[in-house]
């Protein structure tokens, strides 16, 4: 029991800071309306956006290879693309137990002889190069929206030393993934890349068409908090900050609409991630 307590602890803590978020969203829209836009959204458009969902995550299945590669674990496409599907579901619908990244490790360390400290430094950098793409098409986007004032221009031209900043932080602490440093950067832009392509899907399918950039740029930042593990699988996070980004950046007056987006892309995450059920009872590896 004592061993299981912090994972009970994790999973309290994470239900009640999921709720809270809900619960202040709730004081601020009427949730009838945000749930009659979803299902009043053209399906076909969000058809796709969950296909140009699927596609980030392949790709980032892909990403993830390159890195175990980098300290000799090998392991084919379709096998990895299993493995990190049922990360995803145990990410999104076992928050309180083992993590999905705890778990790849786990199994790969059964599997092959690698140390625990590199596959942790492996998942470790997947998720930095995620960031790293995060931050540089936010960087974009937020130009877009200043309309290239000088804040914007500033923030843009910081990519570059931010990037080789990034790039002296893995020579030094994770010289053994150095190799695979490039392709994993340009992965993780693809990635965001298509997400980005994913929700503006999202957006056509609600009828929106004014203020993409906008709407993209919250997104974005509303990625980068939802990496962070204090809530169930982002949702409530997110939500707050599009209430949050819309309010600020639009205007809005707590509008259902940009929570309607934010659910739109968290019941396609669920939907797709629910797909990793399918190797809770085989070996992904196998």
């Amino acid at each position: 029991m004592k061993k299981k307590w912090p994972s009970w602890l994790k999973l309290f803590l994470k239900i009640s800071i999921t709720l809270l978020c809900l619960w202040y969203i709730s004081t601020k829209i009427d949730w009838q309306k945000s749930l009659a836009i979803i299902r009043s959204a053209t399906w076909i458009w969000l058809f796709g956006a969950a296909l140009f969902f699927i596609f980030s995550k392949i790709v980032s299945a892909f990403r993830l290879n390159i890195y175990f590669r980098n300290m000799d674990v090998f392991i084919s496409g379709i096998s990895n693309i299993k493995l990190y599907w049922l990360g995803m579901f145990y990410n999104l619908f076992l928050p309180g137990g083992i993590g999905g990244d705890a778990y790849k490790i786990i199994l790969l360390k059964k599997k092959y002889p690698a140390s625990t400290r590199l596959l942790s430094a492996a998942v470790l950098l997947d998720r930095l190069s995620g960031i790293a793409g995060l931050g540089m098409l936010a960087a974009v986007y937020f130009c877009i929206t200043r309309q290239f004032d000088a804040s914007g221009i500033i923030a843009v031209a910081g990519i570059i030393p931010a990037i080789f900043f990034y790039f002296f932080i893995v020579k030094k602490i994770f010289p053994t993934f150095l190799p695979g440093f490039w392709p994993t950067l340009w992965l993780g832009l693809v990635v965001q890349a298509l997400q980005v392509i994913c929700l503006y899907f999202i957006l056509q399918a609600l009828n929106i068409h004014t203020s993409s950039s906008i709407f993209i740029f919250i997104f974005l930042l509303s990625s980068v908090v939802a990496i962070f593990p204090f809530t169930i699988g982002g949702l409530g996070a997110r939500e707050m900050v599009f209430l949050w980004g819309s309010n600020t950046l639009l205007h809005t007056q707590n509008s259902p609409l940009p929570v309607s987006i934010s659910l739109c892309f968290y019941l396609i995450t669920v939907i797709v991630s629910l797909a990793g059920i399918s190797w809770e009872y085989k070996d992904p590896l196998k």
